[in-house]
C-alpha cells in the first residue's frame, strides 16, 4: 500500500498490519446492488466435477506457489454433504522435501479459529448457560469497566463492536509452553475507545475474552473444551487448538516461513488462543463446512442446532444495507445474488480461507504456509478466480454523473486501531487520504491496484463509488453525529472515519518529520557552526547564560530525538513478528519516557533561548529565525507525543 507520504520502513510495516483487514477487504468481494437493467444471458457455469476442479486448481496453485515463493498450500472442497476435491500441492518442509497431505497435513488456520470458539459460545447459549445480551461482567473473574455506561455483551464480543481498541502486546509468543488465557485476558485489558454497540473494530482480544468465559461458564480449558464438544465429535482427528502440540500431532505439523527460499519460522503461540490457534488439516476443514451446511450436523453427530447455525449466519449486523455485514462470528461476504459466509485467517506464516455458500451446499477451504512475495494473500486471488469460474456473476451497476464530494475528501482512519495507547501514532500516519478530480472520480491511497497505483473509484450515487478496474466498492454516509464514514462494501468488521485536521496524517506526518529533521540538523551544525567561528575567530559575544540555554537546547534536541526513534526501534521488531511485542520491551520504554519527560522540561529552554536570541543585539536575523524555528520543532514534538500517548503509563498496546 503506497501513501501520499514515502514513510519509514518501519511505519509503512505498521500501516499495512493496521490497515490489512480493511485495505485487502477493498480488492476483494463486494455487495452490489440490484442491476439497474436486466443482465445479458451469461454463458454456463462449469458443473463442480472432481476432476474439471482439479485440472482448474492446478493450473493455478502451482504456479502461485513458484512465482511467490510459497512453500505448500492445501486445499478442499465440498458439496451437498461431501468431500469433492481435497488436494496438498507443494511442501510442508521445503528441507527434507516433505509434500503437503491434505488428509494428514496440519496447518495454522488462524483467525478462523474464531468460528470454534463462537460455536463453543452458541453451544452454552443453547444450554442456557451464556446469556448474547447479558453483561459479560456476569461471567468473569474480573471487570470490564463501563466508560460509557454501556455493559459489553457476547453479542457485542460475536459482531466484533465491543468498543475495544486495538491491542497486540503479549498476543503472541514463540516456542513458549502453554499460555493462559485467564492471565491474557486479566492483564492485557484494551481501552474501550467506542460505546459498545455501535462501531464495528475487528479485536482479538474480545474473542480471546470470549473464550475464557467458556472456560469459566464449563469448566474446562479452552482447547480441552473444544476438543470434547467439536472435533471429537466430528472426528477431526487432526486438529487442535493445544500449544504446543500434542505429540501424536507433532509430526504431522506443517512448518511455516515468510518465503520458502528462507529458513522455517518457529512454531507460533498465540496467548489468547480462542482467537487463532488451531492447526488442522484441510479433510478434518471439510468435516467442520458439512457440518455448518447441514444445520449443525454430520452424520449422527451433531454440534449446534439447525435453528443456532441459521442465526449464526443470519444475523447480520452491518451500517448500510448495500455493504456486507458480520452474523454472530460468520463474515457475510455477498456478490449479487451469491451470498458467503466464513471467515480468514492469517499468522505470520500461514494465510488461509474458508468459504461457504449454504444456498449451494457449498464450502471451500485453502490454505498456505508462506507469506510468499505478493502484497496481496494468494488466497484472495484464488477464490475469486474459483467463484467466477463456477458460480453466477450477476450484472454490475452502472456509473452515473459525478456526485459532490467536497464531504468526503479528506483523512480517514480506520476504527480497528489503538487509540489510546502508544501505537495511536501508526494509526495516524496510516491514515487513508481521499481525493477528488473535477469528474468526481475519487482516489484513495490507501488502496492500489496490482500495478502498486492508487485505484479510481467513480460515482454510482448516494455516496456509492466502484473500482474502475473491478467491483469492489466504497460508501460514504455521515454516522449519528455527523462524522463521516468511509464503509468498504465488502466488509462489516471495521470502516474509516474522517478525521480532523489536528489528527490528520495531511499535518501530523510532514510537522513529525519536519521537526525531526530541524533537530537533527541543529545538532549536526552545532559543532560545525562552532568550528567555524573559531577558525575565522567569530566572536558572537554569548555571555553564561546564553552558553548555558544553548547547551540546554542541544540536549533537548538530543532527548527528543532519542524519544521517537528509540521508540520505533524498540517497537520496529514487533512490526512484523507480534511475537516480540511482550513485557521485555517495558523498561526501556520507561527510559525512553523519562528522556522524553527531560525533553518536555529542556523546551522550556528553547523557548527562552529563541527570545534571548531575538532580544541580542549580536544576533543576525537569520541566526534568530533558526533558534525559533529550533523551538517551535521543539514545541512541535512534544505536542505529537503527548497526542499520540507516547508518555502513556499503562503500556498496553
Amino acid at each position: 500500500m503506497n501513501g501520499v507520504w514515502r514513510l519509514p520502513a518501519v511505519v509503512r510495516a505498521a500501516v499495512v498490519f493496521f490497515a490489512a483487514s480493511l485495505a485487502g477487504v477493498a480488492l476483494g468481494d463486494n455487495k452490489p446492488p440490484a442491476p439497474v437493467a436486466p443482465a445479458a444471458a451469461a454463458p454456463p457455469q462449469p458443473a463442480l466435477d472432481p476432476k474439471d476442479i482439479e485440472a482448474f486448481l492446478d493450473g493455478l496453485v502451482p504456479l502461485q506457489i513458484e512465482t511467490n515463493d510459497i512453500a505448500g498450500a492445501t486445499i478442499s472442497i465440498v458439496k451437498d454433504g461431501k468431500v469433492v476435491f481435497a488436494k496438498g500441492y507443494g511442501y510442508a518442509d521445503v528441507k527434507t522435501k516433505k509434500p503437503v497431505s491434505a488428509e494428514t497435513t496440519l496447518f495454522r488456520v488462524g483467525s478462523i479459529t474464531k468460528l470454534a470458539t463462537w460455536t463453543s459460545v452458541m453451544q452454552l447459549v443453547e444450554q442456557g448457560k451464556i446469556d448474547l445480551d447479558a453483561d459479560v461482567n456476569t461471567y468473569l473473574d474480573f471487570q470490564i469497566p463501563k466508560p460509557f455506561g454501556k455493559p459489553v455483551t457476547m453479542r457485542n464480543l460475536m459482531t466484533h463492536r465491543a468498543g475495544f481498541q486495538e491491542i497486540l502486546k503479549n498476543l503472541g509468543a514463540q516456542n513458549a509452553g502453554k499460555p493462559d488465557m485467564g492471565k491474557y485476558v486479566r492483564e492485557n485489558l484494551p481501552a474501550q475507545i467506542f460505546e459498545p454497540g455501535t462501531t464495528p473494530s475487528y479485536s482479538n482480544y474480545g474473542t480471546a475474552l470470549a473464550g475464557y468465559i467458556v472456560e469459566r461458564v464449563s469448566g474446562k480449558q479452552f482447547d480441552a473444551y473444544v476438543e470434547d464438544n467439536i472435533f471429537k465429535p466430528l472426528g477431526m482427528t487432526h486438529s487442535t487448538l493445544r500449544q504446543p502440540l500434542p505429540k501424536n500431532l507433532e509430526a504431522d505439523m506443517s512448518s511455516g516461513y515468510r518465503l520458502a527460499s528462507g529458513e522455517p519460522l518457529a512454531f507460533e503461540i498465540v496467548n489468547g488462543y480462542a482467537c487463532g490457534s488451531q492447526s488442522s488439516s484441510a479433510i478434518d476443514m471439510t468435516k467442520f463446512m458439512i457440518a455448518f451446511l447441514n444445520g449443525g450436523a454430520l452424520g449422527e453427530a451433531r454440534i449446534l442446532k439447525p435453528e443456532t447455525v441459521a442465526l449464526m449466519h443470519n444475523t447480520v449486523t452491518t451500517l448500510d444495507n448495500r455493504q456486507n455485514g458480520i452474523g454472530l462470528g460468520f463474515y457475510e461476504a455477498a456478490r449479487g445474488s451469491l451470498r458467503t459466509v466464513g471467515h480468514g485467517g492469517d499468522t505470520i506464516a500461514f494465510h488461509s480461507d474458508m468459504h461457504l455458500i449454504p444456498s449451494q451446499s457449498f464450502g471451500f477451504f485453502v490454505s498456505y504456509n508462506s507469506a510468499g512475495r505478493s502484497d496481496v494473500p494468494p488466497r484472495s486471488p484464488l477464490w475469486r478466480k474459483f467463484r467466477e469460474r463456477y458460480f453466477v456473476d450477476d450484472a454490475d451497476k452502472a456509473v452515473v454523473a459525478k456526485d459532490d464530494t467536497t464531504k468526503i475528501v479528506g483523512s480517514y482512519v480506520t476504527t480497528r486501531r489503538s487509540e489510546a495507547s502508544i501505537f495511536k501514532i501508526f494509526a495516524v500516519l496510516g491514515q487513508a487520504t481521499v481525493t477528488a478530480d473535477a469528474d468526481g472520480v475519487i482516489q484513495v491511497d490507501l488502496f492500489t491496484g496490482l500495478n502498486g497505483q492508487p485505484r479510481r473509484w467513480e460515482p454510482l450515487g448516494e455516496g456509492e463509488y466502484r473500482a474502475a478496474d473491478g467491483r469492489a466498492r466504497l460508501i460514504f454516509k455521515p454516522d449519528a453525529k455527523g462524522r463521516m464514514m468511509m464503509l468498504p462494501s465488502s466488509s462489516g468488521i471495521a470502516y474509516f472515519q474522517k478525521v480532523d485536521v489536528p489528527e490528520s496524517s495531511a499535518l501530523i506526518t510532514p510537522l513529525l518529520f519536519g521537526s525531526m529533521a530541524v533537530l537533527a540538523l541543529n545538532l549536526v551544525l552545532w559543532p560545525a557552526a562552532a568550528g567555524v567561528r573559531r577558525h575565522y575567530g567569530i566572536n558572537l559575544h554569548w555571555n553564561a547564560v546564553e552558553h548555558i540555554l544553548r547547551l540546554f537546547v542541544m540536549m533537548t534536541s538530543l532527548a527528543l530525538l532519542t524519544l521517537f526513534i528509540g521508540f520505533a526501534v524498540t517497537l520496529a521488531p514487533g512490526i512484523g513478528e507480534i511475537w516480540r511485542l511482550d513485557d521485555s520491551a517495558d523498561p526501556t520504554l520507561r527510559i525512553l519516557q523519562l528522556i522524553g519527560y527531560g525533553g518536555v522540561l529542556g523546551s522550556f529552554f528553547a523557548v527562552v533561548n529563541a527570545i534571548q536570541a531575538w532580544a541580542n543585539p549580536m544576533r543576525g536575523f537569520w541566526g534568530r529565525l533558526k533558534e525559533s524555528v529550533v523551538a517551535l520543532a521543539c514545541l512541535a514534538l512534544i505536542w505529537i507525543a503527548w497526542t499520540m500517548n507516547l508518555f502513556d503509563q499503562t503500556l498496553r498496546y
